[in-house]
Protein backbone atom coordinates (compact mmCIF):
# COMPACT_ATOMS: atom_id res chain seq x y z
CA UNK A 1 0.00 0.00 0.00
CA UNK A 2 1.61 3.20 -1.06
CA UNK A 3 2.30 6.10 1.03
CA UNK A 4 -0.18 8.45 -0.23
CA UNK A 5 -2.86 5.80 -0.47
CA UNK A 6 -2.36 5.35 3.29
CA UNK A 7 -2.70 9.51 3.82
CA UNK A 8 -6.64 8.97 2.34
CA UNK A 9 -7.22 6.12 4.33
CA UNK A 10 -6.00 8.42 7.44
CA UNK A 11 -8.10 11.68 5.48
CA UNK A 12 -11.45 9.68 5.28
CA UNK A 13 -11.42 8.21 8.35
CA UNK A 14 -11.02 11.68 10.15
CA UNK A 15 -13.49 12.39 7.92
CA UNK A 16 -16.16 9.90 9.05
CA UNK A 17 -15.57 10.20 12.87
CA UNK A 18 -16.19 14.02 12.14
CA UNK A 19 -19.47 13.03 10.71
CA UNK A 20 -20.32 10.90 13.39
CA UNK A 21 -19.77 13.39 15.72
CA UNK A 22 -21.88 15.91 14.11
CA UNK A 23 -25.33 14.72 14.79
CA UNK A 24 -25.35 15.46 18.60
CA UNK A 25 -29.48 15.47 20.15
CA UNK A 26 -31.04 18.47 19.70
CA UNK A 27 -32.25 19.29 22.88
CA UNK A 28 -34.75 22.65 24.40
CA UNK A 29 -36.42 21.01 27.59
CA UNK A 30 -34.69 18.31 30.06
CA UNK A 31 -36.44 15.61 31.32
CA UNK A 32 -37.31 17.68 34.42
CA UNK A 33 -39.56 19.99 32.15
CA UNK A 34 -36.25 22.49 32.01
CA UNK A 35 -35.25 25.04 29.44
CA UNK A 36 -32.04 23.79 28.53
CA UNK A 37 -31.56 25.78 25.02
CA UNK A 38 -32.76 29.01 25.14
CA UNK A 39 -31.50 30.75 22.05
CA UNK A 40 -33.36 27.82 20.35
CA UNK A 41 -36.78 28.10 21.99
CA UNK A 42 -39.40 28.90 19.06
CA UNK A 43 -41.26 31.99 19.23
CA UNK A 44 -45.08 30.74 20.34
CA UNK A 45 -47.57 32.58 22.32
CA UNK A 46 -49.71 31.54 25.49
CA UNK A 47 -52.59 29.75 23.07
CA UNK A 48 -50.08 27.98 20.70
CA UNK A 49 -47.84 26.45 23.78
CA UNK A 50 -51.60 25.14 25.31
CA UNK A 51 -52.52 24.19 21.99
CA UNK A 52 -49.83 21.24 21.58
CA UNK A 53 -49.91 20.07 24.84
CA UNK A 54 -53.49 19.84 24.34
CA UNK A 55 -53.04 17.85 20.92
CA UNK A 56 -50.95 15.43 22.61
CA UNK A 57 -53.32 15.11 26.21
CA UNK A 58 -55.74 14.62 23.01
CA UNK A 59 -53.69 11.98 21.57
CA UNK A 60 -52.58 9.82 24.07
CA UNK A 61 -56.62 9.20 25.21
CA UNK A 62 -57.25 8.91 21.84
CA UNK A 63 -54.65 6.41 21.76
CA UNK A 64 -56.36 4.37 24.96
CA UNK A 65 -59.27 4.47 23.91
CA UNK A 66 -58.05 2.83 20.56
CA UNK A 67 -56.55 0.25 22.22
CA UNK A 68 -59.30 -1.09 23.92
CA UNK A 69 -61.84 -0.95 21.12
CA UNK A 70 -59.51 -3.19 19.18
CA UNK A 71 -59.57 -5.35 21.78
CA UNK A 72 -63.75 -5.27 22.38
CA UNK A 73 -63.06 -6.04 18.37
CA UNK A 74 -64.92 -3.00 16.99
CA UNK A 75 -61.69 -1.74 15.49
CA UNK A 76 -59.12 -3.60 13.11
CA UNK A 77 -55.58 -2.80 12.59
CA UNK A 78 -54.04 -0.61 15.29
CA UNK A 79 -50.39 0.85 15.72
CA UNK A 80 -50.08 2.26 19.30
CA UNK A 81 -48.92 5.54 19.51
CA UNK A 82 -48.42 6.40 23.21
CA UNK A 83 -44.55 8.15 23.76
CA UNK A 84 -45.14 9.83 20.33
CA UNK A 85 -47.06 12.25 20.87
CA UNK A 86 -44.32 14.71 20.60
CA UNK A 87 -42.90 13.55 17.19
CA UNK A 88 -46.29 13.78 15.91
CA UNK A 89 -47.34 17.23 15.12
CA UNK A 90 -48.73 18.64 11.43
CA UNK A 91 -47.45 21.87 9.57
CA UNK A 92 -49.67 24.00 8.29
CA UNK A 93 -53.00 23.54 6.26
CA UNK A 94 -51.86 23.54 2.88
CA UNK A 95 -48.34 21.86 3.28
CA UNK A 96 -49.35 17.84 2.72
CA UNK A 97 -49.17 15.00 4.58
CA UNK A 98 -47.75 10.81 3.91
CA UNK A 99 -48.22 9.08 7.14
CA UNK A 100 -47.09 5.48 8.08
CA UNK A 101 -49.54 3.74 9.68
CA UNK A 102 -48.47 5.05 13.09
CA UNK A 103 -49.16 8.34 12.34
CA UNK A 104 -53.21 8.65 12.27
CA UNK A 105 -53.11 11.43 14.59
CA UNK A 106 -51.40 13.56 12.59
CA UNK A 107 -53.69 13.65 9.71
CA UNK A 108 -56.98 13.81 11.99
CA UNK A 109 -55.35 17.05 13.40
CA UNK A 110 -54.94 18.14 9.59
CA UNK A 111 -58.62 17.76 8.74
CA UNK A 112 -59.29 13.91 8.54
CA UNK A 113 -62.58 13.14 10.73
CA UNK A 114 -62.44 11.04 13.35
CA UNK A 115 -64.89 8.89 12.52
CA UNK A 116 -63.09 8.25 8.88
CA UNK A 117 -59.62 7.20 10.66
CA UNK A 118 -61.80 4.78 12.78
CA UNK A 119 -62.84 3.42 9.75
CA UNK A 120 -59.52 2.96 8.10
CA UNK A 121 -59.09 0.81 10.66
CA UNK A 122 -61.53 -1.50 10.10
CA UNK A 123 -60.38 -1.25 6.57
CA UNK A 124 -63.52 -0.16 5.14
CA UNK A 125 -62.90 1.85 1.77
CA UNK A 126 -64.34 5.27 2.97
CA UNK A 127 -61.55 5.67 5.70
CA UNK A 128 -59.01 5.90 2.57
CA UNK A 129 -61.49 8.83 0.70
CA UNK A 130 -59.85 12.13 2.32
CA UNK A 131 -61.80 15.08 2.22
CA UNK A 132 -61.47 17.91 -0.71
CA UNK A 133 -59.09 20.32 1.47
CA UNK A 134 -57.58 18.14 3.31
CA UNK A 135 -54.14 17.72 1.86
CA UNK A 136 -52.89 14.09 3.09
CA UNK A 137 -52.63 10.56 1.56
CA UNK A 138 -54.12 7.69 3.04
CA UNK A 139 -51.82 5.92 5.67
CA UNK A 140 -49.13 3.79 3.74
CA UNK A 141 -48.75 0.11 5.16
CA UNK A 142 -45.65 -0.56 3.09
CA UNK A 143 -43.06 -0.01 4.85
CA UNK A 144 -41.23 3.25 3.81
CA UNK A 145 -42.85 3.39 0.55
CA UNK A 146 -44.49 6.72 2.11
CA UNK A 147 -40.98 8.32 1.26
CA UNK A 148 -40.85 7.87 -2.52
CA UNK A 149 -44.07 9.14 -3.01
CA UNK A 150 -43.28 12.12 -0.63
CA UNK A 151 -40.47 12.69 -2.75
CA UNK A 152 -42.50 12.81 -5.96
CA UNK A 153 -45.44 15.21 -4.40
CA UNK A 154 -42.81 17.14 -3.14
CA UNK A 155 -41.09 17.92 -6.61
CA UNK A 156 -44.95 18.57 -8.22
CA UNK A 157 -45.19 21.14 -5.72
CA UNK A 158 -41.79 22.71 -6.65
CA UNK A 159 -43.25 22.60 -10.30
CA UNK A 160 -46.29 24.46 -9.90
CA UNK A 161 -44.61 27.19 -7.30
CA UNK A 162 -46.22 26.48 -4.42
CA UNK A 163 -45.05 27.88 -0.86
CA UNK A 164 -46.32 24.40 0.61
CA UNK A 165 -44.07 21.39 1.86
CA UNK A 166 -44.73 17.73 2.30
CA UNK A 167 -43.71 15.78 5.54
CA UNK A 168 -43.53 12.09 5.48
CA UNK A 169 -42.77 9.79 8.59
CA UNK A 170 -41.40 6.33 8.92
CA UNK A 171 -39.56 4.17 11.83
CA UNK A 172 -36.12 3.27 12.54
CA UNK A 173 -36.85 0.12 10.74
CA UNK A 174 -38.25 2.00 7.63
CA UNK A 175 -35.07 3.40 7.68
CA UNK A 176 -33.29 0.56 6.34
CA UNK A 177 -35.69 -0.31 2.96
CA UNK A 178 -34.66 0.49 -0.20
CA UNK A 179 -37.33 3.66 -0.72
CA UNK A 180 -36.00 5.72 1.95
CA UNK A 181 -32.85 6.36 0.34
CA UNK A 182 -34.54 6.78 -2.70
CA UNK A 183 -36.84 8.90 -1.91
CA UNK A 184 -34.23 11.39 0.00
CA UNK A 185 -31.75 10.80 -3.01
CA UNK A 186 -34.61 12.11 -5.48
CA UNK A 187 -35.92 14.80 -3.22
CA UNK A 188 -32.37 16.25 -2.45
CA UNK A 189 -31.02 15.65 -5.88
CA UNK A 190 -33.93 18.45 -6.97
CA UNK A 191 -33.76 20.15 -4.11
CA UNK A 192 -37.39 19.66 -3.43
CA UNK A 193 -39.58 21.02 -0.44
CA UNK A 194 -40.16 17.49 1.72
CA UNK A 195 -39.64 17.01 5.21
CA UNK A 196 -38.11 13.19 5.69
CA UNK A 197 -39.39 12.15 9.80
CA UNK A 198 -38.03 9.08 10.67
CA UNK A 199 -39.52 8.08 14.24
CA UNK A 200 -37.21 6.35 15.85
CA UNK A 201 -38.62 4.10 18.74
CA UNK A 202 -35.16 1.60 18.78
CA UNK A 203 -36.86 -1.21 17.30
CA UNK A 204 -38.91 -0.92 14.38
CA UNK A 205 -41.19 -4.52 15.07
CA UNK A 206 -38.50 -6.48 17.54
CA UNK A 207 -35.44 -5.62 16.34
CA UNK A 208 -33.35 -2.89 18.15
CA UNK A 209 -31.76 -0.18 15.94
CA UNK A 210 -28.45 -1.40 16.56
CA UNK A 211 -28.77 -4.44 14.52
CA UNK A 212 -30.61 -2.57 12.02
CA UNK A 213 -28.02 -0.30 11.01
CA UNK A 214 -23.85 0.07 11.89
CA UNK A 215 -24.71 3.94 11.56
CA UNK A 216 -24.27 5.45 14.92
CA UNK A 217 -27.41 7.99 13.98
CA UNK A 218 -30.14 7.54 11.34
CA UNK A 219 -29.50 11.60 10.77
CA UNK A 220 -26.65 11.18 9.58
CA UNK A 221 -27.66 9.16 6.49
CA UNK A 222 -28.66 12.27 5.00
CA UNK A 223 -25.01 13.23 4.26
CA UNK A 224 -24.93 10.81 1.27
CA UNK A 225 -28.23 12.34 -0.02
CA UNK A 226 -26.53 16.00 0.04
CA UNK A 227 -29.51 17.11 2.60
CA UNK A 228 -29.44 18.30 5.61
CA UNK A 229 -29.54 15.96 8.71
CA UNK A 230 -31.10 16.74 12.40
CA UNK A 231 -30.95 14.35 15.41
CA UNK A 232 -33.80 15.63 18.15
CA UNK A 233 -34.88 14.38 21.23
CA UNK A 234 -38.51 13.08 20.56
CA UNK A 235 -39.68 13.36 23.73
CA UNK A 236 -39.07 17.21 23.61
CA UNK A 237 -42.16 18.98 21.76
CA UNK A 238 -40.51 22.46 21.84
CA UNK A 239 -37.17 20.71 20.32
CA UNK A 240 -39.82 18.68 17.54
CA UNK A 241 -41.35 21.97 16.75
CA UNK A 242 -38.43 24.08 16.30
CA UNK A 243 -36.57 21.31 13.86
CA UNK A 244 -39.47 20.79 12.04
CA UNK A 245 -40.37 25.08 11.55
CA UNK A 246 -36.46 25.25 10.57
CA UNK A 247 -36.89 22.47 7.82
CA UNK A 248 -40.00 23.90 6.85
CA UNK A 249 -38.48 27.73 6.38
CA UNK A 250 -35.24 25.63 4.32
CA UNK A 251 -37.62 24.05 2.15
CA UNK A 252 -40.10 26.98 0.96
CA UNK A 253 -36.79 28.91 0.49
CA UNK A 254 -35.92 26.38 -2.20
CA UNK A 255 -32.58 24.81 0.22
CA UNK A 256 -33.78 21.44 -0.11
CA UNK A 257 -35.27 18.69 1.93
CA UNK A 258 -34.27 17.90 5.27
CA UNK A 259 -34.24 14.51 7.36
CA UNK A 260 -35.12 14.26 10.76
CA UNK A 261 -34.74 11.51 13.69
CA UNK A 262 -36.36 11.54 16.35
CA UNK A 263 -35.41 9.62 19.29
CA UNK A 264 -38.80 8.44 20.93
CA UNK A 265 -40.38 5.32 22.36
CA UNK A 266 -43.54 3.54 21.97
CA UNK A 267 -45.13 2.46 25.12
CA UNK A 268 -47.50 -0.54 23.71
CA UNK A 269 -46.53 -3.09 21.54
CA UNK A 270 -45.66 -2.56 17.90
CA UNK A 271 -49.37 -3.02 16.83
CA UNK A 272 -52.26 -4.76 18.81
CA UNK A 273 -51.80 -8.00 16.29
CA UNK A 274 -50.42 -10.22 18.42
CA UNK A 275 -46.67 -8.17 18.90
CA UNK A 276 -45.22 -8.60 22.52
CA UNK A 277 -42.79 -6.23 23.29
CA UNK A 278 -41.46 -8.02 26.85
CA UNK A 279 -39.72 -10.68 24.49
CA UNK A 280 -37.38 -8.42 23.55
CA UNK A 281 -37.60 -5.25 25.75
CA UNK A 282 -36.70 -5.40 29.28
CA UNK A 283 -38.42 -3.29 32.04
CA UNK A 284 -35.42 -1.42 32.92
CA UNK A 285 -35.61 -0.07 29.34
CA UNK A 286 -39.35 0.44 29.79
CA UNK A 287 -38.70 2.58 32.99
CA UNK A 288 -36.07 4.86 31.42
CA UNK A 289 -38.03 5.87 28.78
CA UNK A 290 -41.20 6.25 31.00
CA UNK A 291 -39.52 8.91 33.03
CA UNK A 292 -38.82 10.76 29.62
CA UNK A 293 -42.43 10.91 28.77
CA UNK A 294 -43.61 14.35 26.49
CA UNK A 295 -46.77 14.55 28.33
CA UNK A 296 -44.87 14.90 31.52
CA UNK A 297 -42.40 17.07 30.71
CA UNK A 298 -44.56 19.64 29.17
CA UNK A 299 -46.60 19.30 31.80
CA UNK A 300 -44.12 20.61 34.35
CA UNK A 301 -42.61 23.21 31.53
CA UNK A 302 -46.54 24.48 31.06
CA UNK A 303 -47.45 24.91 35.06
CA UNK A 304 -44.46 26.58 35.73
CA UNK A 305 -45.55 29.31 33.13
CA UNK A 306 -49.01 29.20 34.83
CA UNK A 307 -50.08 27.96 31.66
CA UNK A 308 -51.82 24.43 32.42
CA UNK A 309 -53.02 22.70 35.35
CA UNK A 310 -55.20 19.45 36.13
CA UNK A 311 -58.99 21.42 35.46
CA UNK A 312 -57.28 22.13 31.95
CA UNK A 313 -55.95 18.61 31.41
CA UNK A 314 -59.40 17.18 32.54
CA UNK A 315 -61.59 19.09 29.95
CA UNK A 316 -59.53 17.92 27.22
CA UNK A 317 -59.87 14.19 28.43
CA UNK A 318 -63.60 14.86 28.52
CA UNK A 319 -63.72 16.33 25.32
CA UNK A 320 -61.52 13.89 23.64
CA UNK A 321 -63.91 10.65 25.44
CA UNK A 322 -66.80 12.44 24.34
CA UNK A 323 -65.96 12.52 20.47
CA UNK A 324 -64.38 9.43 20.27
CA UNK A 325 -67.31 8.12 21.25
CA UNK A 326 -69.30 9.58 18.84
CA UNK A 327 -67.02 9.24 16.18
CA UNK A 328 -67.00 5.24 16.81
CA UNK A 329 -71.13 5.52 16.95
CA UNK A 330 -70.97 7.27 13.25
CA UNK A 331 -68.27 4.58 11.90
CA UNK A 332 -71.04 1.83 13.62
CA UNK A 333 -73.58 3.38 10.96
CA UNK A 334 -71.06 1.92 7.89
CA UNK A 335 -72.28 -1.30 6.66
CA UNK A 336 -69.15 -3.87 7.01
CA UNK A 337 -67.39 -3.68 3.57
CA UNK A 338 -67.76 -6.62 1.25
CA UNK A 339 -65.86 -8.81 -0.64
CA UNK A 340 -67.76 -7.46 -3.89
CA UNK A 341 -67.12 -3.89 -2.90
CA UNK A 342 -63.43 -4.07 -2.46
CA UNK A 343 -63.32 -5.70 -6.15
CA UNK A 344 -66.03 -2.99 -7.24
CA UNK A 345 -63.65 -0.63 -5.86
CA UNK A 346 -60.53 -1.46 -6.73
CA UNK A 347 -61.41 -1.50 -11.07
CA UNK A 348 -63.09 1.22 -13.47
CA UNK A 349 -63.42 -2.04 -15.32
CA UNK A 350 -63.11 -5.47 -13.72
CA UNK A 351 -60.97 -7.72 -15.38
CA UNK A 352 -61.93 -10.96 -16.83
CA UNK A 353 -60.82 -13.68 -14.33
CA UNK A 354 -62.21 -11.25 -11.55
CA UNK A 355 -65.42 -11.26 -13.04
CA UNK A 356 -65.73 -14.79 -12.52
CA UNK A 357 -64.67 -14.71 -8.70
CA UNK A 358 -67.19 -11.73 -8.86
CA UNK A 359 -70.09 -13.57 -9.50
CA UNK A 360 -69.06 -16.08 -7.22
CA UNK A 361 -68.97 -14.21 -3.92
CA UNK A 362 -72.04 -11.90 -4.87
CA UNK A 363 -73.82 -15.18 -4.92
CA UNK A 364 -72.00 -16.44 -1.24
CA UNK A 365 -73.19 -13.03 -0.05
CA UNK A 366 -76.48 -13.17 -0.88
CA UNK A 367 -77.38 -15.99 1.10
Amino acid sequence: MTTQTTKSIVHSKKQFDGIQKQFETFKILNEEGKVINQEAMPNLSDEQLQELMKRMVYTRILDQRSVSLNRQGRLGFYAPTAGQEASQFALEKEDFILPGYRDVPQIIWHGLPLYQAFLFSRGHFHGNQVPKGVNCLAPQIIIGAQYIQAAGVALGLKKRGTKSVVITYTGDGGASQGDFYEGINFAGAFKAPAIFIVQNNRYAISTPVEKQSAASTIAQKAVAAGIVGVQVDGMDPLAVYAAVRDARERAINGEGPTLIETLTYRYGPHTMSGDDPTRYRTKETDNEWHVKDPLVRFRVFLEEKGLWNEEKENRVIEQAKEEIKEAIQKADQYPKQKVTDLMKNMYEKMPHNLKEQYEIYKTKESK
